[in-house]
């Protein structure tokens, strides 16, 4: 997006580290909670100031769960404890941002 054609620029890579460090967490989590869990897919969408220095305002991160009789409670309480105690990158961000997330889970045999 902002790496002029060439690559990604810093203010895109921390997003996707956002997203990557909470997939972690949740995946990890879910199998703990030995939920039967065959992919998760995060996209995160975000909003900066339009001043500089162009901060992160809100971001979104929305899972997508796919598995077999994975319960929505598992896959919420594992969301809350990434967000609130293990991904430190959103941790970090939070004090500056408004970070929401939401999720759809996909039952397969």
């Amino acid at each position: 997006q902002g790496g002029g054609g060439n690559g990604f620029s810093p203010s895109d890579l921390l997003p996707g580290a956002l997203g990557g460090c909470s997939a972690v967490d949740v995946v990890r989590i879910l199998q703990k909670k030995m939920q039967d869990l065959k992919s998760l897919e995060v996209t995160v969408g975000w909003e900066q100031e339009k001043e500089f220095p162009q901060y992160f305002k809100k971001l979104h991160l929305n899972y997508r769960i796919t598995g077999n009789g994975i319960k929505k409670e598992a896959v919420e309480r594992a969301i809350q404890l990434s967000e609130e105690k293990y991904c430190s990158v959103g941790v970090t961000l939070k004090p500056k941002a408004e970070i929401t997330s939401s999720y759809v889970i996909e039952e397969v045999e």
